[in-house]
This record gives C-alpha cells, sequence and structure tokens, in this order.
C-alpha cells in the first residue's frame, strides 16, 4: 500500500502497472488448456517409465491378488532399494524367460530356507506369514536349501495351488523386474498393496 504522502505523480504511475499485473495474472481459456495437456503428457510418460500395469492371472497369490485383477507394477523401486522379504514381486519366468509370475518373495540371499510340514523355516526359525489363510496352506516339506548370492526364495500366497521356488527353484535378481504397489481394478480392491516381512 503507498503512503499517504507520496505525491499525485507517483499514484498515478503506479495505477497502470497495477492494472498490468492484474492482466498478467489472467489466462486464457487456451492457456489453461495447454497447461493441462502438458500436465498429462508428463504424468503418461511417468506412468509408461516408472510404472507398468499387469493383469495378474491365477489364484497363486489369493486372497491378497485375485485373478484378473490389475495393478500397477514400480519398475524402478528396486534400482535404489534392496528387495525384501515380504515384497510382491513380478519377474520373468526362470524356466521361460517369455512369462513373467508374480510371486511373494520369502527368502533372502545366504539364507537357509526350509520347510516342514508347511511351516516355512528362515535360518531354522519359524516364519509368521499372517497372509497365507489357513485354508490355502499345505503340509508339504521342502529340504533345506541354502540360497546362492543375488537368488530369491518365492511363493504364492495360496500355497495348495501355487506353481513356485518349491518347483523350479529360486528367482536371480536380474529376472526381477518390479515390484507391485498398487492396484486398480476391480474398484473395490482400489488401493495401495501392502506387503509385509513376516515375523520370525
Amino acid at each position: 500500500m503507498l503512503d499517504a504522502g507520496q505525491p499525485q505523480d507517483a499514484l498515478n504511475r503506479a495505477a497502470p502497472a497495477a492494472q498490468r499485473g492484474e492482466r498478467s495474472l489472467s489466462r486464457s481459456p487456451i492457456g489453461w488448456l495447454r497447461d493441462v495437456v502438458v500436465a498429462i503428457a508428463l504424468a503418461l510418460l511417468i506412468i509408461a517409465f516408472v510404472y507398468q500395469p499387469v493383469k495378474v492371472e491365477g489364484t497363486s497369490m489369493a486372497p491378497h491378488l485375485v485373478d484378473q485383477q490389475r495393478i500397477f507394477v514400480n519398475k524402478f523401486v528396486y534400482k535404489f532399494e534392496p528387495i525384501e522379504r515380504g515384497d510382491i514381486v513380478v519377474f520373468r519366468y526362470p524356466i521361460d524367460p517369455r512369462k513373467s509370475f508374480i510371486k511373494r518373495v520369502v527368502g533372502l540371499p545366504g539364507e537357509l530356507v526350509e520347510i516342514r510340514g508347511g511351516r516355512v523355516l528362515i535360518n531354522g526359525q519359524p516364519l509368521r506369514e499372517e497372509y497365507v489363510p489357513a485354508e490355502e496352506s499345505d503340509h508339504d516339506d521342502f529340504p533345506p536349501l541354502r540360497l546362492p548370492a543375488n537368488h530369491y526364495f518365492v511363493l504364492g500366497d495360496h500355497r495348495r495351488s501355487s506353481n513356485d521356488s518349491r518347483t523350479w527353484g529360486t528367482v536371480h535378481r536380474q529376472h526381477i523386474y518390479g515390484k507391485a504397489v498398487f492396484a486398480y481394478w476391480p474398484p473395490e480392491r482400489f488401493g495401495p498393496i501392502e506387503t509385509t516381512n513376516g515375523t520370525k
């Protein structure tokens, strides 16, 4: 606000400047439309290069993920942070890299993994897996296996109907290309995908 004692000619010069400032703040519809288009284009680029839409096929991750559910996979997260137990990862099927699988990481490199009567043991200690419903578990055994460097032991949550590391072995780090982070379809499952590391 100008001082009341300021000369009149200063007041006269100030008024047009203020009016010019007000006009500069106004935007034409074309300007707003251009900004919206640029924002949408940037968002699509981020989604295209960082996130990949994936359709879940089968019931091996039920009830956490269901058949035909659509999710986003973060393709860059593991360039900045390590793969952790409990992560739901998407990877190239070791036997046929043309196919992609989605499973939960249970065993980490260097760990001793064993399954006794359906109970997963990590370095001899039972792993609490609250994400595996009792009705979906099994009572099978898996002999002790020391995971090599850069190899992960992955299992489906629906143990009775999952084709996983118990059948075809571990997954090398280079085959894991993303982490499941967000579900967008169906609407009732919309939201972030929670993971748990399983408390021993």
